[in-house]
């Protein structure tokens, strides 16, 4: 399978858990999500790190605020250069197991409980059209014959029968380092250029 993706696989699978709307998370400049973050000291077992670039720090604030207001799974936040903020969570235990198939990438062995944390259709923009379809998840956990066809459709996979159909989990892929940050920094830098 290519080993293109631009969200991690703790930005699609652990961070919905965290029950935060994708627009709030996208109106305050998140970028992505980490399971360990190597820049910082702190060791936090069972957590999550989720990296924003908001655009107006005062209502980052307040979502922050609110952030803590409402959970009492965030660990600490903290700033790097450049205007980026991680927010560390802890996961909920109650899904332990869950998360450990999803770093052995057995995606739709989660449990149903687990799979019921993530909506069956999203809406999307499709060709300037708002449209109702299935989410990433459900079509990763159910195997869907359309994400299947994708996949043969780009010449990425070739699906044995019981195999997973999505990305397999690598450490070094979800992992924030020194190196990741100032690419994405470069990356903001070109795109911003343009």
């Amino acid at each position: 399978m290519s080993e293109k993706m631009t969200k991690t696989i703790t930005s699609i699978f652990m961070v919905p858990t965290l029950k935060i709307g994708r627009d709030t998370l996208k109106d305050n400049g998140f970028i992505n999500a980490y399971i360990k973050d190597k820049m910082n000291p702190e060791k936090h077992e069972d957590c999550i790190f989720l990296l924003f670039h908001p655009e107006s720090p005062s209502k980052f604030r307040k979502f922050l605020n609110l952030e803590y207001d409402r959970t009492n799974a965030i660990i600490e936040d903290y700033d790097y250069p450049h205007g980026f903020v991680v927010v560390v969570y802890k996961l909920d235990p109650k899904f332990e197991n869950d998360f450990l198939l999803i770093r052995q990438s057995k995606y739709s062995k989660t449990s149903p409980l687990f799979q019921t944390q993530f909506p069956k259709k999203v809406e999307l923009e499709i060709k300037g059209e708002m449209r109702k379809e299935f989410s990433l998840q459900y079509r990763i956990f159910n195997k869907t014959q359309d994400l299947l066809d994708f996949w043969s459709k780009e010449n990425l996979f070739t699906y044995e029968t019981g195999q997973e159909i999505w990305h397999n989990f690598s450490v070094d892929r979800e992992v924030l380092t020194e190196i990741v940050l100032q690419k994405i920094f470069w990356d903001m830098a070109t795109d911003s250029g343009n």
